[in-house]
């Protein structure tokens, strides 16, 4: 891994370790689709004269990635941002080669002595501080990582996961995610000082306060959209009935996801 961001690679840059900033690289699986965007992002970070490093979403069950990512050199510490498998599904294969201590909220996808995440802890790993950062809303075990800059030399990094991607919205999970956290969940990222977003999905971006304002803004004006057509097609309109009223600025490929989104504004809106 390069100590400074590189110029040469861009986003997509499947099977290549792209440097972003000096203590953050990034491995894209090869997995893109609609709720993808161009694939699963694997985030890898070191600290300078470090020659461990510390994964963050080793990304779904695909032998190429997974052994990329083992031919990396020492990974004592894997975390998992959430539970969804295009972040998961390479954590047994990637243990059995690395012997990585895995560390999430859950116990679904702990492994080794690690323990749960906790919101606020503080993990030293790899030349780094790493704090996490409780952000549930896409799903109920959605975390984000703070990685200060050991060098001072920039305000530092933010992993969002799925909480913010790097192109479009987030889907809130049909199982357990709900809007009301998720908003929540925004205005936290939105009160930290400006970092550079690393998203699960899609390229990164330069400054939280900004995507975080416009996903918030974006969400608000979404909730006033369902208002309306609640209005229109009346206060027992079903989650599709709304969709295709209010979504018809989005691809018909992505209404069923559109679906779940909406299905948590309806909850949001009658609680």
């Amino acid at each position: 891994m390069s100590d400074e961001p590189g110029e040469a690679l861009q986003h997509p840059a499947y099977g290549q370790l792209r440097p972003v900033t000096g203590t953050a690289s990034v491995l894209l699986c090869d997995n893109p689709g609609l709720l993808t965007l161009e694939g699963t992002n694997t985030w890898v970070l070191r600290g300078p004269g470090s020659d461990a490093s510390v994964i963050v979403d080793p990304g779904p069950d695909d032998d190429a990635h997974i052994e990329r990512l083992a031919a990396l050199g020492p990974i004592p510490l894997v975390l998992i941002s959430h539970k969804h498998d295009d972040h998961t599904g390479a954590i047994d294969k990637l243990v059995d080669r690395t012997g990585a201590v895995v560390r999430s909220v859950g116990s679904g996808f702990l492994r080794g002595l690690g323990g749960p995440l906790a919101d606020g802890e503080v993990i030293e790993a790899a030349g780094l501080r790493i704090t996490v950062l409780a952000t549930p809303g896409h799903t109920a075990d959605s975390v984000s990582f703070l990685v200060d800059d050991p060098r001072g030399e920039q305000s530092g990094a933010v992993l969002t996961a799925d909480t913010v991607l790097g192109r479009g919205t987030t889907v809130i999970d049909k199982e357990d995610g709900s809007l009301g956290a998720y908003l929540d969940s925004l205005q936290r990222l939105h009160g930290l000082p400006r970092r550079t977003v690393l998203p699960g999905h899609g390229p990164e971006l330069a400054d939280s306060r900004e995507v975080t304002a416009m996903y918030l803004a974006h969400r608000h004006e979404r909730l006033d959209q369902v208002r309306a057509a609640l209005r229109e097609l009346g206060e027992d309109a079903s989650a599709r009935q709304v969709v295709e009223h209010v979504y018809t600025d989005v691809d018909e490929k992505l209404w069923d996801a559109a679906e779940w989104s909406v299905q948590a504004q309806l909850d949001y809106l009658r609680t």
